[in-house]
């Protein structure tokens, strides 16, 4: 009997978009037992040396007033999070009392939110092809913004165009900004075939006050590539000798291999049967980089000394508008998939969740580029040419807002959500 590719990641406690396709995210119960080897270690030296309480009192005062009590916490592991190297815990508040653990502030938190910010201009892990994907997209929906003021601008304030401004520096622009977006989508799918397939927590649980049974949560233990700073999405960081991918995970291609791979172009024919074409997520990098290849065909024949060889209607509709419109549709299914991926159930919204929001902008941007190739086919009217430059235009700025919320999501990656009120975490909405 065939056993399904990945197959640890099925069970009871899931759900997903779509009854037909793997779920996206389940609910993993944190262990009470777990503590880190190294704090274990810590406190017996502590112990053994009479320092042992004052230490635990200093450093529990010290990291206190940056911390949140919890009566639990939950692991929450998505498919989305997974790709990225992030690591979602949801926690319950409670008394400082009551409290069985210390963790970080919520994502949500102004606190945490500032800080975030702030990363986007601190930090820079170009070995990270979660983050230079995210860049990439950005520095690719700067261009067509810019693109979008060349085309749209002289047709809603004529006296401010320049010689060549629609044709050459229109047309120029598009071909860098759709070459942006095509080196973006490759990087994504590498990113999506080179997903974690071991089982990353992501974080340490120490033990801060032992009468209490107090445990203090902080990220560590990491074995995503996103750290490995040899490669973009090459092997993890080992932990305690623990394998990046077990041997249910191998590919039937090589079924007496005791290791196996780490990293691939692409995957095996049995992987994509049996895996990744039942994944949203892939599905939906691989929607993207589909559209964003057939768009690449219009930012190429817009170049001036193309474009202008298109002397028949009928050139310019196949060679230049109808891949807009072919491409377009596939950035609109990405962002859909992109959407619903994040979702409970396909019908139900998250906006709670990061990656939701950057599924909603992508949509949108592109049934902006989708609309600007249909009303191309009718250039010949002035009001068509205008509504096509400023859906480009309003286009543009959605994509741009994705992509700088996809920025900010790569660089967060140990995400804690707060059920409000107390709530059971299982019945709170992930972040």
């Amino acid at each position: 009997m065939e056993v399904p590719h990945f197959s640890e990641r099925h069970g009871n406690d899931v759900y997903g978009p779509f009854s037909f396709l793997n779920p996206t995210a389940r609910h993993y119960r944190l262990p009470s037992h777990k503590l880190s080897h190294q704090a274990s270690q810590e406190d017996l030296r502590n112990k053994e040396s009479g320092n042992g309480a004052v230490d635990e009192a200093r450093e529990h005062a010290k990291k206190q007033s940056h911390e949140v009590p919890a009566g639990d916490v939950e692991r929450l592991f998505r498919t989305r999070d997974n790709r990225k190297g992030r690591h979602q815990i949801s926690i319950s508040p409670a008394l400082h009392q009551d409290a069985r653990y210390l963790t970080p502030p919520p994502s949500n938190s102004f606190r945490a939110i500032i800080q975030g910010v702030l990363r986007m201009f601190t930090s820079f892990p170009y070995w990270d092809v979660s983050y230079l994907v995210a860049l990439i997209f950005t520095i690719g929906s700067i261009d067509w913004c810019v693109n979008a003021f060349f085309v749209w601008l002289p047709l809603q304030v004529p006296s401010s165009e320049f010689p060549g401004e629609i044709a050459n520096a229109g047309g120029i622009s598009a071909f860098v900004g759709a070459t942006i977006f095509e080196i973006g989508s490759v990087l994504l799918m590498i990113e999506a075939v080179n997903e974690n397939r071991a089982d990353c927590f992501g974080w340490a649980v120490e033990e801060v006050l032992e009468e209490r049974g107090l445990r203090r949560l902080k990220p560590d233990g990491c074995v995503h590539h996103h750290r490995n700073r040899g490669n973009l999405v090459g092997k993890g960081r080992a932990v305690d000798g623990k394998p990046s991918l077990n041997i249910e995970m191998a590919s039937k291609d090589e079924p007496n291999s005791e290791s196996a791979r780490t990293w691939t172009w692409w995957p095996t024919w049995y992987e994509l049967r049996t895996h990744y074409f039942k994944e949203v997520g892939f599905l939906a990098c691989l929607s993207q980089m589909i559209g964003a290849t057939i768009f690449w065909i219009s930012g190429f024949t817009a170049l001036p000394p193309i474009y202008s060889r298109l002397a028949s209607t009928a050139a310019q509709n196949g060679a230049y508008w109808l891949p807009q419109v072919l491409g377009g549709t596939g950035f609109i299914i990405s962002g859909f998939l992109f959407m619903v991926e994040t979702q409970k159930k396909w019908y139900i919204p998250a906006p709670r969740v990061l990656g939701w929001h950057i599924g909603v902008w992508n949509l949108i941007g592109g049934i902006g580029f989708t609309l600007c190739g249909a009303l191309g086919f009718a250039a010949s009217n002035s009001g068509c040419v205008y509504q096509g430059s400023l859906a480009t235009f309003w286009g543009s700025w959605c994509f741009l807002v994705g992509s700088v919320i996809q920025w900010y999501e790569s660089l967060d990656k140990h995400p804690v959500d707060v059920g409000e009120g107390g709530e059971k975490v299982s019945a709170t909405q992930p972040v």
